[in-house]
């Protein structure tokens, strides 16, 4: 008598989900990230570099 082989295991299969994609907050909903500089702490030199390299060519 033989045996039936044993079945593989499956995948689980990807779920559908319903829910309202626009009730959940997206990394571009925040404002962490937007125009910040690491360690300009009202360091005044900081912000005067910051204004002379962000200064658009039309105000040489």
């Amino acid at each position: 008598m033989s045996t039936a082989p044993a079945p593989e295991p499956r995948k689980p299969e990807p779920a559908l989900i319903f829910d309202d994609p626009l009730d959940q907050q997206s990394s571009d909903d925040t404002d962490r990230g937007w125009g910040e500089r690491p360690g300009t702490d009202g360091d005044s030199a900081a912000d005067l570099k910051r204004f002379l390299d962000e200064k658009p060519p039309h105000h040489l």
